[in-house]
């Protein structure tokens, strides 16, 4: 006879788990429903066919969060971890071949990019390799630390070619790399030079050391701190200097004294002080804290100290300067001391197609066709190399 149905199902698979199993007192015997569940298990098991080795990699238990150890096959033998390190090596030197690499097998070797690739004027040369601006490369020619050819250059009135040898301070000129964009949060007690020579730290000092040699794109004072935008390519932080950029550059300041808006708004006509012409200047008031008062300046050309000096001829004493913004970049969470690379495509958008091509941000037809052609090649030495 049927027993009645009591409104609970057993678990599924048959019998109960192997927890509720180790906790049946001592002596009971096992249910009827455990066998035929396991027995069934078996069945279907046997009719799949042997199982796949099971190399995932399962949470240890007890352990933090995050970590993972290693699964032992029915082999014996440890699984192989998923990731079993970083994917690039920062201790591997620059033109050596990843280990376990072959030459001519598995990884295929560039040849080195030329250090010309058209003609162009020395000084353009000097600055699209990362060494100096076009002003700073006409000083070193002055200065005699730059050869073509064996010849030492005594004017910057030289174009060099791809099939010039071209020597800067004894060594040859670097490939260009590609054009790379940084922003750095400047702290105080910095100055933006290379070489200080009252010996205080610089801003170069202060870069991460994986950091390759940069230039900074204009300057900010001993005492002011924010954004600070870095380049590898001399031509771009000329180009992004010029006023005829456009792009607005904007402070937070802190300042002691009292000013009206009204005062601040006839700075947008531009001032005269002491012989020097700024042009517009957008500025606002933030807040009032006691004796200091908190403003937002915008400013297009960057004249040296210019922000305290326009300040000080309206009677405001600036004991803080905080650069928030330069054009479309913006110093946001960055924190004092970091340093964070600009997308590519980025870069790209802002500086528009036309300005973006002649720093070989954009691809041409011709050069994107050539980089699927090498991306094909090179798939399919690494599949000889396997």
């Amino acid at each position: 006879m049927r027993k009645p149905f009591s409104g609970q199902r057993p678990p599924r698979g048959g019998g109960k788990g192997p927890a509720d199993r180790d906790s049946r007192p001592p002596g009971r015997p096992e249910g009827r429903g455990e066998g035929r569940g396991e027995a069934r298990s078996a069945e279907r098991s046997a009719a799949r066919g042997p199982s796949r080795p099971d190399n995932r990699q399962d949470a240890r238990p007890g352990a933090p969060k995050g970590e993972r150890s290693e699964r032992r096959p029915e082999g014996g033998k440890p699984g192989k971890p998923r990731f079993s390190g970083p994917r690039f090596s920062k201790d591997r030197p620059a033109g050596s071949l990843p280990s376990g690499a072959r030459p001519g097998g598995g990884v295929s070797k560039a040849p080195p990019p030329a250090a010309l690739t058209e003609p162009m004027r020395i000084a353009k040369a000097m600055a699209r390799a990362g060494l100096c601006s076009r002003r700073e490369a006409e000083r070193w020619i002055e200065e005699g630390r730059v050869a073509v050819n064996g010849k030492i250059l005594t004017t910057p009135a030289c174009e060099v070619g791809p099939g010039d040898k071209v020597v800067v301070d004894g060594r040859p000129l670097p490939a260009a790399e590609p054009v790379q964009l940084w922003r750095y949060h400047k702290i105080k007690g910095v100055v933006t030079t290379n070489n200080d020579p009252e010996g205080r730290p610089t801003v170069f000092d202060k870069l991460p050391p994986e950091m390759p040699r940069v230039i900074s794109i204009g300057r900010l004072d001993y005492n002011t701190e924010g954004l600070l935008l870095l380049t590898n390519d001399g031509a771009l932080a000329r180009h992004l200097e010029l006023p005829a950029t456009g792009w607005l550059r904007r402070y937070r300041v802190r300042a002691r004294g009292r000013v009206t808006q009204a005062d601040l708004d006839k700075l947008k006509d531009g001032v005269e002080i002491e012989g020097i012409r700024y042009s517009g200047i957008d500025a606002t008031i933030d807040t009032v804290q006691g004796a200091n008062i908190w403003l937002t300046v915008g400013i297009r050309e960057g004249k040296n100290r210019e922000v305290r000096k326009v300040m000080a001829e309206l009677g405001l004493e600036v004991s803080r300067l905080i650069r928030i913004s330069f054009g479309p970049f913006e110093l946001a969470d960055l924190v004092p001391g970091a340093v964070e690379p600009v997308r590519r495509k980025h870069l790209a958008e802002q500086l528009g197609p036309k300005v973006a091509g002649e720093f070989g941000l954009t691809e041409t037809p011709e050069q994107r066709k050539e980089r699927h052609t090498r991306g094909k090649h090179k798939t399919r030495t690494d599949e000889d190399g396997t």
